[in-house]
Order: C-alpha cells, then sequence, then structure tokens
C-alpha cells in the first residue's frame, strides 16, 4: 500500500492542473443568475480537491507530454497496480452509494410531512439574503411569516367594510377596479378579469314586498310593517299566497314530522320557521316538499351568544339569504351566463315554486302571540318576549313577493404566479368580494386575507421564491346569491386563461385544491375546517405550525386537542352548499376547504345583516380581530406553500378508503331486509376493497420512487389530483344533476340517496321517515327493487371507476369483482 500511495503522489505532482469552469452567485442586478468563470492557480486547486473531473483520451506517443519519460521507470509497476486501484475505488464507491442511499431514505421516513423537498432548478430559489442558494421548507416559512403584515389587515378589512358591494352596484364596480389595480402592481404574471351577465333578483322598489293580515271572512286587512324593505329571499317565487301560520321551530325534515305528530298538518299554511340549523334554500325546499304556501323566516335570540357583554342583534333586523337550492345562475343551469348568448329557456330545478320572506324577531314575536293550538316542545322554545311558543295553527296571513328579475354584470377578478415545474397545476385560492349590507364578516375579513396573501407572494417572488405549481388568486362576484361568479367561472370556456385548454369545467385536469376565504372569522374561540378527507392530513400538519391568536404558547393544534383529543372530531366539518368550496368539489371534482373561527359554536349574530359592521365584528372578538385573521392568513398561506411547492402533493388519497366504511357501516343495518328479499351489498363491499388495494399499491410505489425524477412525479401528482374527480358520478347528466358526487352531492346517485331508500324497508320507523323524505323522497313511496338495484349498480361503478383511476396503467386494472 505504501507503494501505491507514493505511485498516487507522485501522479499527482506531475499532472497538469486544467482551467475548471466552475459557478458562482452574481450580485447586483442579475442577482440570483449563475455566471461562469474560468479559474486556475490555487482556486482551481481548491476545486480538483472537490471534483474529479475525468477524460478518455486515446493513446499518445510517448514523450509527447512534459514529465512522461520521468514516469516510464515506474510503467511496469504501474501496470501491476492497476487492477488493484480499479479494484479498491470500486469497492469505496459501491460502499458510500448504499451508505448515502440507507441514510437518504431513512432521513425522508423520519421527517415524514415535515420536510419540504424543493426543485432542482435552483434559480427559481435563489433569495436575495440567502448566500446557501436553496430555499428549504423553513426558509420559505420563515421569508413567509416575516413579509406577511397584520397591520395591513385590520385597516383593508375596515376599509372594505366602509364600501357599497352589492352585486351588479356601481360602488361594487369601482372596488373591482381598485382591486384590478392592486393585483396589477404586484409580481404576478397575469392578471385579468372575466364578466358574466347573470340573473339575479331585486326588490321591486315600485311594489315593495308586505305581509297582511287576513280577517275571517277572507279579507286582507292591516298590513304588518316589515322594518327593511330591502330585505328579501333571492330567487323566492313570486305572487301571493293566503293561509294560517304554523311555527316550525328550523323547518327541518325532522321538524315537520314532529309537527305532524303533535297533530298539526303544515300543508296549506304559512311556516314560521327560525334562522340556523340549515341553510335559506333547504328550510324553504322542505317546506314545500310538505305543502306548505310560503315560509317567513326570523332570526331568535335563543341562537346566538347569551353573554350579556357581547354585542347583539337589533330586533327591527331581518336577515338576508337567497333559497335556490342550489350555486350559479339559476336561469342558466349547467351553462355560462354572457351577454346575448342564446341558450334553452330553463330554470333550476332548485328554484322553489313558493314564496319566502325575511322578518325581524320584532315581527316574529308579535305573530308568535297570536298563535294557537299545542304547546312547542321543550327544545323548540326561543327568547323572544312571548312567554311560550305555541305550534297554531294561527290567524290568517296574506304574503306578497315582488322580487323581480334582472340580468346583472359581475366581474371575477384573477392574478396568477406561474409554478417553473408544473405550470399547468394550479393553487386556487378564491374569496368573496359582494356583500348585502356592510359584509364586514361576511366577504370583507376574506377579501382582505386574499389580497394580503397576493402581497405576500408578490414580495416572495421578488426575495427569490417560484412556486412548481402555479397560484391562482381569485376575487367572487355574486356570491351571495348563492356562489354564482365562481358556479359561472367553472362552467365557461375563458379567453383570458393564460393557459386556455377548453371548457373549465374540465377544471379537474388542472387545479390541484380550492381554498376558500368566506366566513373566515366569525368569532375566535372554535376552528373548523369544512373540507374534502383529501386534505385531513395536511390541515392537521399545518395547524402544528401556526399559533393559536387567544391561548399564549399554543398552537392551533393544541388549542383543539385540550378540548377533545379526537381533534378531527373537533376540527372537521363536511363542506356546507352555501359555501364557494361546496361548487368546486361536489360540482368539478377538486379537493377544496373553507376554514372558519367560530364564537363558541355560536353563530355570528350578524351574519347577512345591515349590522356586519367591523365595529360589531371588532366588539365581538374584544379587539381579537386582527390576530385572529393573522392566524388565518397564516394558516392558509403555509396550506398553499405546502400544496403549490411539494414534489408529490401531499393528499391523503387514501382517506377515502375510510369515508366508504363508514357509508357501509350504515348500509349493514338493512343487510337483513336486503338478504330476506335476495338482494346483497357485496358489490359495494367489493368496490371499497378494489379502491383500498389501489391506494396501497400507489403507496408503495411512491415510496420506491426517486422524487428527483420529474417524469414519474408528475405522472403519480395527476393521478393524485384526479381521485376526487372519480367520485363525480359519470352516471348522469350535470345539467340535471349539477352535484354528481356521490359522498357531497344529492339525489339518487349518492350513497346518502341509496341510504334513504334503504330506509323505506322500514316505512314504520318515524325517525328513519323523516331522513329519507330530506332526499326529496315523495312521502308513502315504498321500497322499489328495479330501483335500488339500478342506484347499487351505478353507485358500484363509480366507486369501482375511482379504484381504477387510482391504479394508473390499464395492465393494473383488476375488475374481477
Amino acid at each position: 500500500m505504501e507503494r501505491l500511495r507514493g505511485l498516487l503522489q507522485t501522479a499527482q505532482q506531475l499532472s497538469p492542473r486544467p482551467s475548471q469552469s466552475i459557478y458562482r452567485r452574481v450580485e447586483g442586478p442579475h442577482q440570483g443568475r449563475l455566471a461562469e468563470e474560468e479559474e486556475d492557480g490555487e482556486e482551481g486547486a481548491e476545486l480538483a480537491a472537490r471534483f474529479c473531473p475525468m477524460e478518455l483520451k486515446g493513446p499518445e506517443p510517448l514523450g509527447s507530454r512534459p514529465g512522461l519519460q520521468n514516469l516510464i521507470p515506474w510503467a511496469a509497476a504501474g501496470r501491476k497496480a492497476a487492477p488493484y486501484l480499479v479494484l479498491t475505488a470500486l469497492l469505496i464507491f459501491t460502499g458510500a452509494f448504499l451508505l448515502g442511499y440507507v441514510a437518504f431514505r431513512g432521513s425522508c421516513q423520519a421527517c415524514g410531512d415535515s420536510v419540504l423537498v424543493v426543485g432542482e432548478d435552483v434559480n427559481s430559489e435563489l433569495g436575495l439574503d440567502s448566500h446557501q442558494g436553496t430555499l428549504y421548507w423553513s426558509d420559505l416559512q420563515a421569508m413567509f411569516l416575516r413579509l406577511l403584515g397584520e397591520e395591513r389587515l385590520e385597516e383593508t378589512i375596515r376599509q372594505i367594510s366602509l364600501r357599497e358591494r352589492m352585486a351588479g352596484s356601481a360602488g361594487m364596480a369601482a372596488l373591482a377596479q381598485d382591486i384590478l389595480a392592486l393585483m396589477s402592481r404586484q409580481k404576478l404574471d397575469h392578471v385579468w378579469t372575466d364578466t358574466h351577465y347573470v340573473g339575479l333578483q331585486f326588490p321591486d322598489p315600485a311594489h315593495p314586498n308586505a305581509l297582511h293580515w287576513v280577517d275571517e271572512d277572507g279579507t286582507v286587512g292591516e298590513q304588518l310593517p316589515l322594518e327593511d324593505p330591502n330585505a328579501y329571499c333571492p330567487y323566492s317565487a313570486t305572487g301571493n299566497v293566503t293561509g294560517k301560520l304554523v311555527y316550525a321551530h328550523y323547518g327541518r325534515p325532522e321538524d315537520l314530522q314532529d309537527l305532524r305528530a303533535l297533530g298539526v298538518e303544515p300543508a296549506g299554511c304559512l311556516l314560521l320557521v327560525r334562522v340556523g340549523g340549515t341553510s335559506f334554500a333547504q328550510k324553504v325546499a322542505t317546506a314545500q316538499h310538505a305543502g306548505a304556501l310560503g315560509v317567513l323566516l326570523y332570526p331568535d335570540p335563543a341562537d346566538f351568544s347569551q353573554d350579556p357583554h357581547n354585542p347583539g342583534l337589533s330586533s327591527q333586523q331581518a336577515v338576508f339569504g337567497h333559497v335556490h337550492l342550489g350555486t350559479g345562475d339559476p336561469y342558466t343551469p349547467g351553462f355560462p351566463s354572457f351577454n346575448q348568448t342564446q341558450f334553452p329557456p330553463v330554470a333550476s330545478s332548485g328554484l322553489p315554486s313558493i314564496p319566502a320572506q325575511p322578518i325581524s324577531s320584532d315581527i316574529a314575536s308579535h305573530l308568535l302571540r297570536t298563535l294557537k293550538g299545542p304547546v312547542a316542545p321543550q327544545e323548540w322554545q326561543g327568547h323572544l318576549s312571548t312567554s311560550l311558543y305555541r305550534l297554531g295553527p294561527g290567524p290568517g296571513l296574506h304574503l306578497a313577493v315582488n322580487n323581480q328579475r334582472t340580468s346583472t354584470p359581475i366581474s371575477n377578478i384573477f392574478g396568477c404566479i406561474e409554478g417553473f415545474a408544473e405550470p399547468d397545476h394550479y393553487v386556487v385560492i378564491g374569496a368573496q368580494r359582494d356583500a348585502w349590507g356592510p359584509g364586514a364578516a361576511k366577504s370583507s375579513v376574506g377579501t382582505a386575507i386574499l389580497l394580503e396573501l397576493v402581497q405576500t407572494f408578490s414580495s416572495m417572488v421578488s426575495n427569490g421564491f417560484r412556486p412548481r405549481r402555479s397560484l391562482l388568486f381569485i376575487s367572487w362576484d355574486g356570491g351571495d346569491f348563492g356562489s354564482v361568479g365562481s358556479t359561472e367561472w367553472l362552467e365557461v370556456p375563458s379567453p383570458h386563461f393564460p393557459h386556455p385548454q377548453g371548457y373549465l369545467s374540465l377544471l379537474h385536469l388542472k387545479a390541484v385544491v380550492y381554498v376558500s376565504l368566506d366566513n373566515a372569522v366569525l368569532g375566535d374561540d372554535k376552528f373548523h375546517a369544512k373540507t374534502s378527507p383529501l386534505l385531513i392530513n395536511l390541515i392537521e400538519n399545518i395547524l402544528k405550525q401556526v399559533d393559536s391568536p387567544n391561548h399564549s404558547g399554543q398552537t392551533l393544534y393544541e388549542q383543539v386537542v385540550s378540548t377533545n383529543p379526537r381533534w378531527e372530531a373537533e376540527v372537521i366539518r363536511p363542506l356546507p352548499m352555501d359555501s364557494s368550496a361546496y361548487s368546486f368539489t361536489a360540482f368539478a371534482g377538486v379537493p377544496a376547504v373553507e376554514f372558519s373561527f367560530l364564537e363558541d359554536d355560536q353563530e355570528y349574530p350578524f351574519l347577512h345583516t345591515k349590522e356586519d359592521t367591523y365595529e360589531n365584528l371588532h366588539r365581538l372578538l374584544r379587539g381579537r380581530l386582527p390576530a385572529v385573521a393573522q392566524a388565518v392568513a397564516q394558516l392558509t398561506g403555509q396550506l398553499l406553500i405546502r400544496l403549490s411547492h411539494d414534489h408529490l402533493l401531499p393528499l391523503d388519497f387514501g382517506r377515502y378508503g375510510d369515508v366508504v366504511l363508514r357509508h357501509i357501516g350504515n348500509l349493514n343495518e338493512y343487510s337483513g331486509d336486503l338478504k330476506a328479499r335476495g338482494l346483497t351489498l357485496q358489490w359495494v363491499y367489493s368496490a371499497r376493497g378494489d379502491y383500498i388495494r389501489a391506494a396501497e399499491k400507489l403507496r408503495k410505489e411512491i415510496y420506491s420512487s426517486e422524487e428527483s425524477d420529474e417524469r414519474l412525479m408528475r405522472m403519480y401528482n395527476v393521478r393524485i389530483m384526479r381521485v376526487e374527480f372519480y367520485f363525480l358520478s359519470q352516471y348522469v347528466s350535470p345539467a340535471d344533476s349539477p352535484f354528481r358526487h356521490i359522498f357531497l352531492g344529492h339525489g339518487d346517485h349518492t350513497l346518502d340517496g341509496l341510504l334513504d331508500h334503504l330506509r323505506l324497508l322500514r316505512p314504520n320507523d318515524g325517525s328513519r321517515a323523516s331522513k329519507a323524505s330530506s332526499s326529496g323522497l315523495v312521502p308513502g313511496l315504498s321500497f322499489q327493487e328495479s330501483r335500488f338495484r339500478r342506484q347499487l349498480a351505478l353507485l358500484t361503478w363509480t366507486l369501482q371507476g375511482a379504484a381504477n383511476a387510482l391504479s394508473g396503467d390499464v395492465w393494473n386494472i383488476d375488475n374481477n369483482f
């Protein structure tokens, strides 16, 4: 070995030092780029110690290089030592490779989701203040938190809440121009707007809505004063109805079932129902289904915080809310709403055929005092001035609703930061901009957080950050009318989109996730995430990174588990239909999430009223509004970084196996009834098994793959992205059933629809019958075997299709079930 070492030292001394090409950071205006330089001498010697370039050359004549003559005596010894040198080098190389590989895989397993694997494009990740070159997760997190501004948030919320923002108004048009100008000043690659002409309902100033007493002989008598003539229910049926009044609690299916059990028939009456529990649209649809003539909706003080230190809703205030059981423009369901476009004269099946009108608690108290009949159950009692709530029926009422439909322009505003590796995959974040009234909590907070995130990520771009996938920021119009702006965008082809790919109803090919900022701050005691199951694990990880806004020294996750160790039960909720996120998942098949801080599980009293002001929101949170809004911004921003910059999308595609299992648990209750009829649920069990096996197989493939393989990572990401989409039933028409998602949608094609049909096997069970009626089943309808077989077959093939899509290549698909 001493002889070999001597040979190597002599060779190093005699070999020339060739010029080396190295790269260094260029300071000044071209900072962040790499420059190539030629360096010799000492610097080249230092580099040679780290890099060992090897040239393959042909044989040279003896004596053609200086110093070679001195090596000729050693030639024979060198030839004898060459095999040992080669063998030694191979052994060292192999051992080092295996050691490095094991260490690398072990470190990734230990870090799990907390590690952000940055891209190989160093150019895209060089920061102004970073001399190391590469931005890791901790660098990006620190940069984001440093650039996020709490002071701007509070002032922006206040300023926006002072502006008129009713969809279609001049004030809304002015605000849209201001937001467009702000986005245009940022480091965004694309900024644009699109305009839709949609059918919106507004009150008729010449013929305001009215409520009158009706005398015993049927004569329309004294008018009850409606304190705010501008309070109304968009998309209510218009016309006049007369009937006796019945109190129906929240107007849910089970409430109407209880009414009948207590001897009060809702059919042919006007129903008085409380705000809360379900959406306005669901209340009216349930009342219509029960045969009611119309609906009056009022806010009961019992549904809001009883803390005397908290501000409360005025007793003269009515609550605004649309009654379309769906989203988007109900006069062009499934079609885009553009000016002068000619579509068939169709209307959404979710439009009600009975009128609805909001009233104040003062008017409701006056009506309740006139009711006769049975005393309402204890849990139905509220906190109005009357002593006891009775069910009725009471005196006759005449309701006149004269809303008028108007073709109204609405504008969505877009800003995009293009990704460097997957620019055609979008992480979408949006917030409603319009509001009926001041809308501080409804849309000012969300819009302010959206604009703050735009400015923060723009500053990060200036500091060297570039996401792997594109970030798409959107300010929506028409949200108060049922997410009209977002749904219309999902329905149409847009020539303004930076990468036109046809209809955006094919958004599942492009969108990774949608994050909604609507209703983000309604309190500060509880935190809820209404989300797709695919995002639950990622949300848990991010909650551990964000400080609680009102529990010093705790993260949001620690705050949650201190109340309930089962954090999912405390935080996770299904997506509601009145959220813009709902359309993305139930209609377009894109996983979505909406974050909300709440006041101890109580309703925010001012939502959708003229009292939803900055001052009331600030008082309710006792000055903590900036801190809570900042927490939402931090949570959302870190979620966006993970979704836009991880090599592999952090979506838990195996979660839906657990969701199916929970539904199967409900279906199993009826297995005996089905067996007696010669029927079975085995198909559903088999499809779930295939899905779980496909998810596990994909996990193993990903684990055994190299994250540096960009082509392979993109292939996996595409399969993960489309999981949600394949839970949209391919066997129903989007025009007839736009919400085709088998877990979130409505109708026979859903798992809930199948369960509701199975409940008809036990018609004497009142609680089950009321649940079955909630799905739109006609009362008295019996179980139909042919219908059940069709439901089961279509559901099974939707589940099987999701399993097949997750399996990937066609030769990996197994349909032997």
